[in-house]
């Protein structure tokens, strides 16, 4: 795959994704639109205000280089605090359903945990390509990125939101484990969390039923089981076409979060097995693609960056279908470019802007330097010689 494909398949794989996501935004949210606020396009429109704005973040980001972000991680991470640390704050906070992860901008809500994922890769990659010496190291290398990662999944914890305080240790020890930890540690970071995730999950009432539900929804059909019954019936009533565009019926106020958490299951009722294969062959083409660019990043720190938002990226959306199909207990986990939502569409697009300006940096490069050391630029070996 030549590198100056990749930014075209890139945005090719993302525009159908949100072509996919405004589609299934609008057919889920109808009617439910209509009956509570009295107007049917009311998500969609609020849907490409959030579109209109990640766009333009996209193209800033596209076109500054990636470089700039290595020099502002450390004022990254400490914005990520404040955020999380505004949440709290009386009139810049925003409660709703038991808990407090929104921060109030004018009309809109912005959930800060969504962006501090990135900062954090943006960190962890700076952090690890400064100290590949000293990675393998316990207390000079291994434990300071640690304690970062426990501390900023610690303000989301108590927020509450355990759901993406553990996407972000997945994705931190991920990162960790790409810039050269030992497995050793790693081991022991897992045989320790484990205690601790267990206490988290059992000492709180709904976490526990949600994890009951989970092992078996039918023993509470009318309760906890409710949601998990009706994505499956969704997703089982879709059959290998569906049941037609617009045509779903557990979107009748049947299936909760039907336009963000579980859009997956309508996506399946209605477009069946070709529409979530479609989706999942994207995502699995935006895998390929964003490690494609970590590969041939120029430095450590632009291949750790694509790595790490790679993963991020595809992490969430196998966790959303996790949860629609019922591999894993309920998580409130958007989907990216395809769920309704403004913090997670703004902070993906940043995300895909980032990885595009790291392949056309390569473009650069590689146009400057062919005609003097083609073989060098493109050796196994570049990352070890610089």
């Amino acid at each position: 795959m030549q590198i100056n494909y990749l930014k075209t398949i890139l945005i090719f794989l993302v525009a159908v994704l949100l072509g996919v996501g405004l589609m299934m935004i609008y057919s889920s949210s109808t009617i439910y639109a209509l009956d509570k606020y009295g107007d049917s396009y009311f998500f969609l429109k609020r849907q490409l205000l959030w579109l209109g704005a990640g766009i333009v973040l996209f193209f800033l980001t596209a076109r500054t280089d990636y470089h700039w972000l290595q020099k502002k991680s450390r004022l990254m991470l400490i914005l990520g605090v404040i955020l999380l640390v505004a949440v709290f704050i009386p009139g810049l906070g925003r409660s709703g359903g038991g808990a407090r992860r929104w921060l109030r901008l004018g009309g809109f809500g912005f959930q800060p945990s969504e962006l501090v994922k990135y900062l954090v890769i943006v960190y962890l990659a700076d952090l690890l390509s400064r100290r590949q010496k000293t990675i393998d190291r316990f207390f000079s290398g291994f434990l300071p990125p640690l304690l970062v990662i426990g501390g900023l999944s610690g303000l989301i914890v108590i927020q509450p939101d355990l759901g993406s305080a553990l996407i972000l240790v997945v994705i931190g020890i991920l990162m960790l484990y790409l810039g050269g930890a030992r497995l050793a540690h790693l081991g022991l970071l897992c045989l320790t969390a484990l205690p601790a995730l267990t206490l988290l999950i059992t000492r709180v009432g709904y976490r526990k039923r949600r994890i009951l539900a989970f092992i078996n929804p039918w023993a509470d059909p009318r309760g906890i089981g409710f949601q998990i019954i009706q994505s499956l019936i969704a997703l089982g009533s879709g059959g290998p076409t569906g049941l037609g565009l617009g045509e779903s019926r557990q979107k009748l106020f049947y299936l909760p979060a039907a336009t963000t958490d579980f859009i997956f299951s309508i996506l399946g009722e209605e477009l069946g097995f070709a529409g979530t294969g479609l989706v999942i062959i994207l995502i699995v083409g935006l895998l390929i693609v964003g490690f494609a660019i970590a590969r041939r990043a120029d430095d450590l720190f632009g291949s750790l960056l694509a790595q790490g938002i790679t993963a991020m990226l595809v992490l969430q959306a196998m966790i959303n279908m996790g949860v629609s199909a019922g591999i894993l207990p309920t998580k409130g986990l958007p989907f990216p470019f395809v769920s309704y939502g403004g913090s997670n569409l703004i902070v993906s697009f940043l995300a895909v802007g980032i990885l595009v300006n790291i392949a056309t940096y390569q473009e650069r490069e590689c146009r400057y330097s062919r005609r003097r050391a083609p073989d060098y630029i493109f050796s196994p070996e570049k990352k070890e010689l610089k």
